[in-house]
């Protein structure tokens, strides 16, 4: 009888990539799901849930990003300070107005795991409003509309 055994990878066998997406016209869900999966690295056969196998990610156009249905006016993001009252709301419009990437990368980092592996992935987010960029390596790197 033939086995096989499972592989697992080690922390030194993992190569990075770094990704440039551009999310002009996609939809918020669909392009954080996308990036999301690049940072785990669940799209390397090498895979392994407890080792960081991830890639890096550069989603740039993030002011351009798209929310469906009544999203803009009914989706509220909330922050606390830690003090009595210190709750405050505003709507994904009011957000994305105000602090465009701030959209992308919440709803990335609710998609990674909540561990220090997950926080740990999330570092390797970087989110831009407009089409440029200052990371001179990934000037080359083509970019990918999903």
């Amino acid at each position: 009888m033939i086995t096989t055994r499972t592989y697992t990878a080690k922390r030194g066998e993992v190569s990075r990539k770094w990704h440039v997406l551009d999310a002009e016209g996609q939809v918020l869900g669909r392009l954080a799901v996308r990036v999301a999966h690049l940072l785990r690295g669940k799209h390397k056969v090498i895979f392994t849930p407890h080792i960081d196998c991830g890639d890096g990610v550069v989603v740039i156009n993030a002011e351009k990003i798209r929310l469906t249905g009544n999203k803009l006016d009914t989706k509220t993001y909330k922050r606390y300070s830690g003090y009595p009252g210190g709750l405050k709301e505003e709507t994904a419009r009011r957000l994305l107005d105000r602090r465009p990437t701030e959209v992308v990368h919440r709803a990335v980092i609710g998609m990674l795991p909540k561990n220090p592996m997950g926080r740990q992935v999330g570092r390797r987010l970087r989110v831009y409003a407009g089409p440029k960029h200052p990371h001179e390596a990934q000037l080359e790197a083509e970019t990918e509309k999903t």
